[in-house]
């Protein structure tokens, strides 16, 4: 239950609503989360007067406000369309025009497409504490470590980088069912080559990240190899992200870099 409502009209004042001990203060973007999944009595802080949204490019990255919706992004033009499929596969039209892009981060599991496309992008998130600067860190690191954060860190921004090639795979039990499997593999200009699964675990996993693409099949099967859970085996996992490592290589192969 919101005991408390707080719309700080500064990042400091922010950041100092939600170091609080008492009462447990939540960073309110979309409310998405909030509203279904958390129990006892606690403060939200109303982000949307701090300026965190908005989406631009600068120089070859992506700059995205933490606040942005998901549909706002989705509607940017220039990404590759491939992102655009994991926003759409992520949730509902309704939900992307509430959910906001760090809360979708903040609470993605192992089965989000969107997050998983961010780590094979090589995201990385500026973030803040109170009385300190700002600060990035690779969304790779934060995402084992994000429940273990302190009270009072915000994020301001998801960078990604632009012009290269993304393909996403996924295989589901329905199109409109979170992935049992998927990959996300980017490619850069200079043949630097990331592979991201998702489906299985606490959080999407990188598989490989090589100056070339080579030996992208055994890599996805090594990183499965214990993926075992009430929805599909190891063995299954690991013949299916083989398959779908090696079909979203040669999509890439055809594509354009904001394909």
């Amino acid at each position: 239950m919101i005991i408390e409502y707080h719309r700080p009209k500064t990042i400091p004042e922010a950041l100092a609503l939600l170091a609080r001990e008492q009462p447990p203060s939540f960073a309110l973007g979309g409310g998405t989360y909030l509203n279904r999944n958390l129990d006892g009595q606690y403060a939200v802080i109303d982000l949307q007067e701090l300026g965190l949204d908005g989406i631009k490019i600068a120089g070859t990255q992506v700059q995205v406000g933490a606040t942005t919706k998901l549909q706002e992004l989705f509607e940017f033009k220039g990404l590759p369309e491939d992102l655009n499929t994991t926003i759409r596969y992520e949730v509902t039209f309704n939900l992307r025009q509430m959910a906001s892009v760090a809360g979708t981060l903040v609470t993605a599991n192992a089965r989000s497409p969107f997050a998983t496309a961010l780590l094979a992008l090589d995201a990385s998130l500026q973030t803040q504490e109170l009385d300190s600067d700002p600060k990035q860190i690779k969304l790779g690191d934060w995402l084992p470590l994000r429940r273990q954060a302190k009270p009072g860190k915000l994020i301001l921004r998801v960078d990604f980088p632009t012009h290269l090639k993304l393909a996403y795979e996924y295989i589901a039990r329905t199109p409109a069912d979170q992935p049992i499997v998927c990959i996300a593999l980017a490619q850069w200009n200079s043949g630097r080559t990331r592979l991201a699964l998702g489906g299985w675990g606490e959080v999407p996993i990188l598989a490989m990240d090589g100056p070339e693409p080579g030996g992208i099949e055994t890599a996805a099967r090594n990183a499965y190899s214990h993926a075992t859970d009430e929805w599909a085996s190891a063995e299954y996992r690991q013949e299916m992200a083989g398959i779908l490592a090696s079909r979203g290589l040669q999509r890439i192969g055809t594509s354009n870099p904001t394909d």
